[in-house]
């Protein structure tokens, strides 16, 4: 029998449906991607867990301010996060509603055990209360009179509630954090022990009055079961505790690692514990607290105001260059400071100069000197052991940092390999090479460039889900689905050819006023989420099959091979082209939006498809002839036809 694989589960929090997506969500969810995507290819069966937070005072009012019920107001929030995830190109096994009928039931089941133990118990709250937070504070616990957390003002309550019987394993969860690597990085386990265990652990309350948008507690109705009581049982819920069918629970709890953001770090290696320990069940191995996305020395946060859209930054610059900047940029136990000039600058220097040139000057020189083909030499030059050695080495490089998590420093590894590579370039000169007739030493030089680009692109595949796939296409091998063949030598052929740049590159100075020009645009029109589910219609017209049409009808199309001789950008069109297009009788001029994945230079002289009976429309001021036939790649970026035949041929 084969090897059974070793698991590993992750999980990101639970986001709260309250408003609007920023870049803050994605931070967490990414970063967590990247590492279920690398133990999937390390061999590990992976389960990737994230989901929603939807029952809660701040949502039902929320929902009341839209017209709307609690239970379709976060329908729509967990819609537009489906969608953000596929955007980003998360790949988690599981999405978990805290609305699922089968979470609320294990909740109360929960809830019933703790109570029956006598680990909660009915009491009166009196102090003081973020209702943005949904937390109670003692005085002592404010900051400046405000809550801790948020920095806003809170309000005296009283309230019947029941307890959970924090006090009683406070010795225990402090010997948890102090005596094991439970909670990450080190810093969180010192402001834990001293802010709160040490400070003396109180009982805490775990039920409202005030709203019942929530689980009830099963034999006192009135009473509904507050947010970490029921939030932070997701994580066992999700596979099944409690229920039928608990066999994922068996399989891959406990949860190897814990992701999640510093402010909720307290839930997590403290109360968490607790409520696992008087449950008696086997504590998560890691919780991990990375920092805040900072905008302009403030954390970002949607009640602050300074959100930016992933939607709208994935649509401008792929998702690939949002990730990147994302896991590369941030290190991730700390704060980061995020600025439309550093995503700019990372696109620009990490991956169209050092990436993009690297595969489009070797993928270029493998055509010129060799046609593509290069053959893995007998043996390895002692000028170039220190290059592929490094080479050979970076998936071991690279795994402990994986394991950390130290994401930004697994990619700068990476990313050293491909700096090396180009440097590798300029020291060996491949053109000198072929001018000389050192063809065997060319051939060796070109080979162990392949070699960097195939082992650095597998290990960027977890990081970035796109732009390595075409890189493979480029290489002319399958996209790999394991590390087995991250090693030097391992290819012993290659027939390699050349690809559309990964990105173009961009104007800082013009990108950054586009930035702040459509910042201002989107503050001065922005409304608050309304979260409203798509409508019943809208849904079944996005899935209805294309509309038909008859033979006659195509036939009116005439498409013709059409030859590039001249490009241009259109000033103030970031997405459009203006060509020149000899269709074999006279020329025309096409504007068409392919800025995004071509370059002007790079479409001269080139053949494509050409839509020449279209009436003409003027597009930002040119009046464009026609239309170019492009099909889209699953970067979501266009890619030209390239008909054989000659200007004016007839396609059919």
């Amino acid at each position: 029998m084969p090897n059974k694989k070793k698991t590993f589960y992750i999980t990101t929090p639970i986001y709260y449906a309250s408003g609007s997506l920023h870049i803050g969500h994605c931070y967490t969810t990414v970063a967590s991607d990247a590492i279920a995507r690398f133990k999937r290819m390390d061999g590990y069966d992976v389960y990737y867990l994230t989901g929603t937070d939807e029952h809660g005072q701040k949502v039902q009012k929320a929902a009341e301010e839209r017209g709307l019920s609690p239970q379709a107001f976060v329908d729509g929030l967990a819609d537009k996060i489906k969608k953000l995830w596929e955007l980003m190109d998360i790949s988690n096994d599981g999405f978990i509603r805290t609305t699922d009928k089968a979470h609320e039931k294990a909740v109360a089941d929960m809830f019933t055990r703790l109570y029956e133990k006598g680990d909660i118990y009915k009491s009166e709250y009196t102090g003081k209360y973020c209702e943005p937070c949904e937390s109670f504070w003692t005085a002592s616990q404010l900051v400046d009179g405000k809550c801790p957390d948020c920095g806003r003002p809170v309000r005296d309550e009283k309230q019947e509630c029941y307890f959970f019987r924090l006090s009683k394993y406070a010795d225990r969860v402090r010997k948890l954090l102090t005596e094991t690597d439970f909670l990450q990085p080190d810093s969180r386990v010192k402001e834990m022990v001293n802010n709160f265990i040490d400070k003396g652990l109180t009982d805490f309350a775990v039920t409202r009055t005030s709203f019942d948008w929530g689980v009830k507690v099963p034999f006192d109705p009135k009473h509904v079961i507050y947010v970490w009581i029921d939030a932070l049982p997701n994580y066992l819920t999700a596979l099944g505790y409690l229920q039928g069918d608990d066999s994922l629970y068996k399989k891959y709890w406990p949860c190897d690692i814990h992701m999640m953001a510093k402010e909720i770090v307290r839930f997590h290696s403290i109360v968490w514990p607790a409520i696992l320990m008087a449950l008696d069940v086997p504590l998560p191995k890691r919780v991990y607290g990375h920092g805040w996305i900072m905008f302009d020395g403030d954390k970002m946060s949607k009640s602050k105001g300074n959100v930016v859209d992933p939607f709208i930054l994935s649509e401008r610059y792929g998702v690939d260059a949002l990730r990147y900047y994302l896991l590369s940029s941030m290190p991730f136990g700390d704060d980061s400071n995020y600025t439309n000039e550093l995503l700019v600058t990372s696109i620009n220097n990490n991956l169209v100069n050092d990436l993009g040139n690297l595969v489009r000057r070797t993928f270029a020189m493998n055509r010129q000197y060799f046609e593509g083909k290069l053959t893995r030499p007998a043996t390895i030059d002692k000028r170039d052991e220190e290059y592929t050695n490094a080479i050979n080495g970076l998936l071991g490089e690279v795994r402990p940092l994986m394991d950390k998590p130290e994401l930004h420093l697994a990619l700068s590894k990476i990313f050293g390999v491909i700096d090396m590579s180009n440097k590798y370039i300029d020291a060996n000169k491949p053109w000198e090479l072929n001018k000389n007739g050192e063809k065997d030493r060319l051939n060796a030089v070109m080979y162990n460039l392949t070699e960097a680009i195939r082992v650095a692109s597998g290990l960027l595949l977890p990081f970035l889900t796109k732009y390595p796939k075409r890189i493979f296409d480029g290489l002319g091998l399958p996209v790999p689905t394991s590390f087995d063949s991250m090693a030097f030598g391992v290819q012993a052929q290659y027939a390699t050819t050349e690809i559309e740049p990964i990105l173009n590159r961009l104007d800082i100075k013009k990108e950054l006023k586009e930035l702040e020009e459509l910042a201002e645009k989107m503050n001065k029109t922005e409304k608050p989420a309304d979260n409203k589910p798509a409508a019943a219609e809208d849904k079944k017209a996005e899935n209805a099959a294309p509309e038909q049409i008859a033979i006659d009808d195509f036939f009116k199309t005439q498409l013709l091979v059409g030859k590039i001789e001249q490009c241009e950008k259109i000033e103030k069109a970031k997405k459009l082209l203006k060509l020149t297009v000899f269709d074999g009788t006279r020329r025309r001029t096409i504007v068409s939006g392919i800025a995004m994945a071509y370059t002007p230079e790079s479409l001269v002289g080139k053949k494509v498809a050409l839509v020449a009976n279209l009436k003409p429309a003027k597009l930002c001021g040119v009046t464009s002839e026609g239309m170019l036939l492009c099909s889209v790649g699953e970067d979501g970026l266009p890619r030209l036809v390239h008909p054989d035949g000659e200007a004016g041929d007839k396609i059919c």
